[in-house]
């Protein structure tokens, strides 16, 4: 099985890392993802026979998920909803992903909370986040300007100087809401451990990363894990660690 799994999950290997012990039993049952997008992280998880459930509220992405599953000829059933409002799916899940949506998320524990009511017995959440005082933590790379997606550091300046240069840099309107919301909802390792806690989950496995598994993917460089030195100290260790990655459970 895990022959197989590394060469399912080459291109995903955060979930090698995270739930490699408890693969056997999640190809077996269903796997939950909120905040979907395209579907590309499901991918994976349908070419080993799991069945596949991914929930974005944006209806765009939840088309680009389907089409991209038909392209794969791969077997998936995508929803555009509020995953909260979808109560016939309580329950149902070993394994629910959550990737790069926490900091997204102005009220987290309410958010973990209510997701509870989605997990099976014995169920598992995995979720991945960037540690906002990283260089690219608030996304910035979502800006149109070349300049501003290759700033790093830059969303850690004061707010309304943050929105000026911005907008002097002719973003639309939408991405400087979307950049100035996230440096409102961001989300850091001392922040992630605490809502965990309060919100009666434990954290099964924590990996944070000094080169983001997916930088393999985008420019071919290896990933490292986090000095365990570094690991260690309060806010420091979040301007190292390019992404964050946990597998909770509730106590």
């Amino acid at each position: 099985m895990n022959v197989i799994l590394r060469n399912k999950l080459r291109l995903r290997e955060i979930i090698i890392f995270l739930i490699l012990k408890n693969i056997q039993e999640i190809c077996q049952n269903k796997v939950l993802e909120v905040g979907c997008g395209e579907g590309g992280n499901l991918l994976p998880f349908a070419e080993l026979g799991c069945d596949v459930i991914g929930i974005d509220i944006a209806a765009s992405r939840i088309e680009q998920a389907q089409n991209f599953f038909i392209t794969k000829r791969q077997k998936g059933t995508f929803i555009a909803s509020d995953i909260f409002l979808l109560k016939d799916l309580q329950k149902h899940f070993p394994l629910i992903l959550i990737h790069d949506v926490i900091e997204h998320i102005d009220n987290k524990e309410q958010f973990l909370r209510n997701l509870k009511k989605y997990l099976s017995p014995n169920g598992m959440i995995f979720i991945a986040f960037p540690a906002w005082q990283m260089p690219f933590g608030g996304h910035q790379q979502i800006a149109r300007s070349k300049i501003i997606s290759h700033m790093p550091f830059i969303h850690l300046l004061p707010r309304m100087l943050y929105k000026r240069i911005l907008e002097l840099f002719s973003e639309q309107e939408s991405t400087v809401k979307e950049l100035l919301t996230i440096k409102y909802t961001r989300c850091t390792i001392e922040m992630f451990r605490r809502v965990v806690k309060q919100t009666d989950y434990q954290i099964v496995n924590e990996q944070l990363y000094f080169i983001n598994p997916h930088y393999k993917i985008k420019f071919g460089l290896t990933p490292h894990k986090l000095n365990k030195t570094i690991a260690c100290i309060p806010f420091i260790r979040n301007v190292f660690s390019t992404s964050c990655f946990y597998l909770i459970r509730p106590t």
